[in-house]
């Protein structure tokens, strides 16, 4: 958790001194902070350093409820597709949890921390109801960026840069999405620490967004708000 969490933020960091302030830049900053968030909550539900184990977990999952909706956003922009109602239902729902987990007192019904996970306990309808969320947003998300890759491809040379940046995204996203189905078809009982395993995995996400993407981000024309 402790290396993961230094990768992350250093590589947050990095992405503050080196890179110009676009849209693009602030979302996958925000990004990496956000999964640095989730391991710092982790790493202090196991040592139960300063807060209480319940309000690391409601931050831990306030900060993973944040990724799925910038997911979607930084695809927009790479692909230089206008925002759409898409963007604003995903904040919306985005904003919804996050509330939910802030507010409602007896969300957390208890942890687990394992030798190489965490285990957060919720309710479950709750818990139904987040996976749909999360993984709702995460396959649009995929569904999109293969989507629009494939338009990408036939404006030719002149999309050449988005091309290789969404693919990256969709990349990005397999990364730490195939990994965990395997080690949960492997031994099911890893899928009551998805969240954890999950966030472990995007650590790779995290550099690719960092150093693959955000390098050849100043190649395209980013349009701000509007993107």
């Amino acid at each position: 958790m402790l290396a993961t969490l230094i990768i992350e933020l250093s590589l947050a960091l990095y992405a503050i001194c080196r890179y110009k302030m676009t849209a693009l830049t602030r979302l996958i900053i925000l990004m990496l902070l956000a999964l640095a968030t989730f391991q710092l909550s982790e790493f202090h539900v196991c040592t139960g350093y300063g807060l209480k184990a319940e309000d690391w977990s409601r931050l831990g999952y306030v900060a993973i409820t944040l990724l799925p909706p910038l997911g979607l956003h930084i695809l927009h922009i790479l692909a230089g597709r206008p925002k759409r109602k898409l963007i604003v239902g995903a904040y919306a729902t985005m904003i919804g949890y996050v509330g939910f987990f802030l507010l409602y007192k007896p969300a957390f019904i208890g942890y687990q921390c394992t030798g190489n996970y965490v285990i957060f306990q919720i309710g479950a309808r709750p818990a139904l109801a987040y996976g749909i969320y999360y993984y709702g947003w995460l396959f649009s998300a995929l569904y999109f960026g293969v989507k629009w890759a494939n338009q990408l491809i036939k404006e030719g040379n002149k999309a050449y840069t988005r091309l290789q940046m969404v693919r990256a995204m969709v990349v990005g996203y397999l990364v730490f999405l195939v990994p965990t189905a395997l080690a949960n078809s492997i031994s099911p009982a890893t899928r009551r620490g998805i969240p954890s395993i999950m966030c472990g995995f995007a650590v790779l996400f995290a550099l690719i967004l960092t150093l693959y993407v955000l390098p050849r981000s100043s190649a395209i024309r980013i349009r701000g708000k509007t993107s």
